[in-house]
């Protein structure tokens, strides 16, 4: 049985240099209303065999969510949180040392998380929605992902609306990135997260994919998350379940933009495209 993670022999940064492509990150829902997998992952046995999948496929973490942040989805208690993520992130730990993160607002969940074997924090309000976040942080020295997000998961989606939204996102992040550096959070621990989706028209989406090379300059690593959302449904008139193939083009894409990490549901689909892109990139 592992009793930890790549983390405790090296950091975030690290990892991402090893690697000429991004690096793969597996989602696992551990709900029963995510807007693409809730509920397919409860049982202890289908959820070990969507793990193994994963690694096996070539996933190099896996993000682990208890409470769903599709548009219009009700929050959770912590309690009920803890109950579904924890024996996902066993069951991680129990075979495989591969990075974890545990994707939750709530500073309680987080720092249990962490202490079951998780390495990493994903928050989607980028610690505005518990301020005791950061605490957190701190005291387990551990690499955060901050997302922008317009409004919440229960109204994000009414009427989002940007002057400029590359600007307005990256000045977001400007301001987050200060006041976690006044709370002892240094910069090499932080990564962004444009936030597709969540606040976002169908434009606003594909504007972010367009122009992620310009969030370089913000000087953090930089996630996506793409994978089977809505705006690839609304343009290429496909369900949740048909967009696999849509979300590996994207991951190329955002590969050639210059992204660090690709949040995603088909491991394998991705990896095949980021192999395939990098066969590309060194022909002669």
């Amino acid at each position: 049985m592992f009793e930890g993670s790549i983390f405790e022999h090296m950091n975030l940064l690290d990892l991402l240099q090893q690697k000429d492509l991004p690096l793969v990150m597996g989602i696992l829902n551990a709900t029963p209303d995510s807007f693409s997998d809730g509920g397919s992952y409860l049982s202890e046995g289908e959820l070990q065999h969507h793990i193994d999948q994963m690694v096996h496929d070539g996933a190099d973490m896996i993000d682990i969510g208890g409470e769903s942040t599709r548009p219009y989805a009700e929050p959770v208690t912590a309690e009920e949180e803890l109950r579904r993520v924890l024996p996902a992130i066993k069951a991680v730990r129990k075979k495989h040392p591969i990075p974890i993160s545990i994707d939750t607002t709530k500073a309680e969940v987080a720092a249990q998380a962490l202490q079951a074997g998780a390495d990493i924090i994903n928050d989607i309000s980028a610690c505005r929605f518990d301020p005791d976040m950061v605490k957190v942080v701190d005291r387990f020295q551990v690499p955060i992902i901050i997302m922008h997000m317009q409004g919440t998961p229960q109204d994000m989606q009414k009427q989002p609306h940007y002057k400029d939204v590359i600007i307005e996102i990256s000045d977001f992040f400007r301001g987050r990135i200060a006041w976690l550096a006044d709370s002892g959070i240094s910069k090499d621990r932080i990564i962004i997260d444009p936030g597709i989706g969540f606040g976002k028209t169908v434009a606003h989406n594909l504007s972010i994919i367009k122009h992620l090379q310009d969030f370089s300059s913000i000087g953090c690593s930089l996630l996506v998350g793409y994978s089977r959302k809505s705006f690839i449904g609304k343009i290429l008139d496909l369900e949740v379940h048909e967009r696999d193939n849509a979300s590996a083009i994207i991951s190329t894409i955002c590969a050639m933009q210059g992204a660090h990490i690709l949040r995603v549901h088909d491991v394998k689909k991705t990896v095949a495209g980021l192999r395939l892109l990098q066969a590309i990139q060194s022909a002669t």
